[in-house]
């Protein structure tokens, strides 16, 4: 038989006790809790719950829905809110298509890209249940929540839309499986840090401009990486072996670094440092920043002098993809719980072999091939796309102080 519903909504000032009050009221009547949602915007709630009962106007036991509808408004009456009152009927409800969730960020995000965005979700035949603000500075992220949709084909659609707007879109599906992602594996030159190392090396070998020209094709996936690699890395020939501490001084990470490395460490996620870089330099960053895991490639010093070549396993684009399934045997953590971040044509197999690869502020051929792209300068804007606020975050850093300060 179907049921009658009940939809309770009350918008107002957000205080403590509005939600006791309301169930305190239901508690009274003999209905059930099918639904409710809640949310504050700028200090003003909004409360919605369906409630089902049995029958028409009555509950059965003398306490009338007319009842309840009054002793619902005089409640929001004491509380100086706005109440609305819909009734209906529940029937068996069906599960959705398709349930995924959609992450837009923007800097700033625009009402047009909005409306792009759930332009293109109305045409793919789905439907938006329910909008969130997980962070809004310096980057405005929203997440939406979409029923009915396949994946893949939203995921083209909105990508499109994206690159119209010049916001970021992702697409994920719900589940427990989206904070799963347990093993994080990065690249390191302009992603974790801010430069080429190889170009600072090259800069105090006076060859920083013959080098920087190499980099930038092998990035683009026009040269080979290993053959690239030698070709720069003979240009070093004869630098001391001190210019490593100094290029270390010159270092500096991505906004967001640390906050990205220090929040999912929190919850016991692994990281993997995965570099065509140098481990003279990697070594040192894994070291300071708490990394589980780093693979690198390593310069060979003589006589305390670069001798213009590499020792060991070459780490390309393949090496690259192999380490990620490495790391990820020794941490016992299931490929599709991986992610992984990086910015050249370098990092592609890696990206294609992770659950979710991340194209960070990447080259074009990179950005095309990634589950998804970020191309705001922050990075931990990645925390957005695993479903972690920056309230979130801004609670736990708090909380750790507080923890410090304690005598």
């Amino acid at each position: 038989m179907n049921q009658r519903t009940l939809l309770i909504t009350l918008t107002g000032p957000d205080r403590p006790g509005v939600t006791a009050r309301l169930f305190s009221i239901l508690a009274d009547f003999p209905v059930t809790v099918a639904d409710i949602e809640q949310v504050v915007i700028r200090g003003r709630l909004t409360l919605g719950v369906l409630v089902a009962y049995a029958g028409g106007p009555s509950t059965g036991t003398g306490r009338t829905i007319g009842a309840l509808w009054t002793a619902m408004e005089q409640a929001a009456d004491d509380l100086g809110m706005e109440i609305e009152l819909a009734t209906g009927t529940r029937t068996k409800e069906k599960r959705r298509r398709g349930r995924l969730h959609v992450t837009v960020l923007g800097m700033p995000l625009q009402p047009a890209a909005m409306a792009g965005i759930a332009g293109r979700i109305a045409a793919a035949g789905a439907n938006i249940d329910r909008i969130e603000r997980l962070a809004h500075d310096p980057v405005t992220c929203i997440e939406m929540s979409v029923s009915g949709a396949n994946p893949h084909t939203l995921r083209a659609a909105l990508a499109t839309e994206a690159a119209l707007q010049r916001v970021d879109v992702a697409v994920e599906r719900a589940g427990l499986h989206r904070r799963a992602k347990r093993l994080v594996v990065m690249d390191v030159d302009s992603t974790l840090i801010q430069a080429e190392v190889i170009e600072l090396l090259a800069r105090h070998a006076g060859v920083q401009d013959q080098v920087a020209k190499v980099t930038a094709s092998a990035m683009r996936g026009e040269r080979d990486f290993a053959e690239s690699l030698r070709d720069r890395v003979a240009l070093l020939e004869g630098l001391p072996e001190e210019v490593f501490e100094r290029v270390r001084k010159e270092v500096v990470l991505t906004p967001g670094a640390r906050t990205l490395v220090r929040t999912l460490k929190r919850l016991d996620y692994r990281f993997a440092l995965v570099s065509g870089g140098f481990t003279q330099i990697t070594d040192h960053l894994a070291e300071e920043l708490g990394i589980d895991y780093s693979v690198a490639n390593t310069l060979e010093v003589v006589d305390g002098k670069l001798t213009g070549r590499v020792t060991g396993e070459i780490i390309d684009r393949p090496g690259k993809a192999r380490a990620l399934v490495r790391f990820a045997e020794q941490a016992g953590i299931p490929i599709a719980q991986t992610v992984a971040i990086g910015d050249g044509a370098n990092d592609l197999d890696m990206l294609a072999v992770a659950g979710m690869g991340i194209a960070f502020n990447a080259k074009p051929i990179v950005r095309k091939a990634a589950h998804t792209a970020v191309n705001v300068p922050y990075l931990d804007a990645i925390l957005y796309l695993l479903g972690i606020s920056r309230e979130e975050v801004e609670a736990a850093d708090a909380e750790d102080a507080r923890a410090e300060a304690t005598p």
